[in-house]
């Protein structure tokens, strides 16, 4: 099960905020702070600073009143239905979940005020709620989205230690495809130079991504910044050590070359022709939001690919 975790339950003003940058989602909804997944390169720990606790990975913070809080914001008289992104932050299927089950009265809320929804997730347990998810489906817009990196499952559980195994998590995606109308998407993130961004590797994924019918594939490389870098750089010191010089040089700031980027697109973008699979993520909101009317269709006016 990983560290020991201990959870606090806590209270929330607001269960969603709005974004300043709109697309492709005008609102964030995180009912956890803190995540019980382990990732090596997790961007989210600088948010335990304003926390008490002391372990982002193990000190989980549950916003209990997310529920009520959530209705009174859905229900109020100017909510335009705009795109809430569900664990932009912390994976709102973590294993708190399992606990507190706080994902399917959200989702009825959802369904309730025709609210669409971006749902991004390591682990499969969001199979709990494929009912619910596939209820909202019908009415409106709404993307399950997994992250996977390594098809190497010992490289998996190195860098994600507490997730759903590869496997698990595009047998979900191939689930929601094959039987909701979600758009499903493969998160490719972050892509580990020296590590995930063997020529194998992306092939593998995105084989498997292939067979999962998915409906886009987003890539990222990864982003080192504050707290995050020295976790990661850490991690590689203790399980790569050998990595750990070209990685300093590659970073020696916050994100990778262009030189690197360019090199590794080259090799990426025929590996996603070769599988026939689409960049566009925004293509099927698009569609879904024009089909059902909702509000948010006035943020297409810029187009994000």
């Amino acid at each position: 099960m990983g560290e020991h975790i201990k959870y606090y339950e806590i209270k929330c003003e607001k269960a969603i905020n709005e974004l300043k940058r709109k697309i492709p989602y005008g609102w964030d909804l995180n009912i956890y702070r803190g995540c019980g997944h382990g990732c090596r390169y997790c961007y989210a720990v600088y948010s335990h600073k304003y926390m008490e606790g002391e372990n982002f990975f193990s000190d989980i913070y549950v916003k209990t009143n997310s529920i009520e809080q959530l209705e009174k914001q859905l229900s109020a008289p100017g909510w335009r239905r705009e795109v809430v992104n569900i664990g932009g932050v912390t994976d709102s299927y973590q294993m708190a979940e399992a606990r507190y089950k706080l994902m399917p009265e959200i989702l009825k809320l959802l369904i309730k005020y025709k609210t669409p929804a971006i749902i991004s997730t390591k682990s499969d347990l969001i199979l709990r709620d494929f009912d619910l998810i596939s209820e909202l489906a019908r009415i409106t817009y709404v993307n399950v989205a997994a992250t996977i990196t390594a098809a190497d499952e010992k490289v998996r559980t190195q860098i994600e230690p507490y997730a759903a195994s590869s496997k698990a998590r595009f047998d979900m995606l191939k689930q929601f495809r094959k039987h909701t109308n979600t758009s499903v998407g493969l998160h490719f993130m972050p892509i580990i130079p020296y590590l995930t961004d063997s020529y194998e590797n992306m092939n593998t994924l995105f084989a498997m991504a292939h067979e999962s019918n998915v409906h886009y594939v987003l890539p990222g490389v990864l982003y080192l910044k504050g707290e995050t870098r020295k976790l990661f750089f850490d991690f590689i010191s203790y399980e790569f050590p050998g990595l750990w010089d070209k990685l300093a040089r590659l970073y020696k700031t916050e994100g990778a070359d262009k030189a690197y980027k360019n090199d590794l697109y080259a090799i990426l973008n025929p590996l996603r022709e070769k599988w026939k699979l689409s960049k566009s993520y925004m293509k099927p909101m698009r569609e879904k939001l024009e089909q059902t009317g909702a509000k948010q269709m006035t943020l297409f006016d810029t187009q994000v690919e």
